[in-house]
């Protein structure tokens, strides 16, 4: 591959821009499932759900734990907006269990009053974040 299969990624959250630069590729999770983009895909927006985001730099992939947010891709760029993205050395493996932990007996106990929803959605980021960490 050449430097002319590059195509410009950025992504952002309220807080900071995460990432800017060439890329080879980048996938991630969609509402719709997993997507893997190279340079002149078609014009989409698309919804991200909890995952695994793989960049593929000129130099080898590397990999975050991308939560939710938007993409809009485009023929020679892609932009996500993301809620919440992390790099696998900002995240607390003990922490991530314990939240994984609290979920799980969340959605086990059936109780009234649960948001199995809001629990649902904290089980994914929790096995997000530790799948990032491999």
């Amino acid at each position: 591959m050449s430097d002319n299969d590059l195509f410009d990624l950025r992504v952002v959250t309220p807080e900071r821009v995460f990432y800017e630069g060439k890329v080879r590729m980048v996938e991630f999770n969609t509402t719709e499932g997993e997507i893997g983009i190279y340079k002149n895909h078609i014009p989409l927006t698309c919804i991200v759900d909890p995952g695994i985001l793989t960049i593929t730099e000129p130099e080898g992939p590397k990999n975050a734990a991308l939560h939710a947010g938007f993409a809009q891709i485009m023929p020679d760029k892609v932009t996500i907006l993301a809620e919440i993205i992390e790099w696998p050395a900002e995240i607390d493996r003990d922490r991530a269990e314990r939240a994984k932990e609290r979920a799980t007996e969340r959605l086990a106990s059936k109780a009234p009053g649960i948001d199995e929803i809001r629990a649902e959605v904290a089980l994914k980021k929790a096995l997000c974040r530790l799948n990032s960490l491999g």
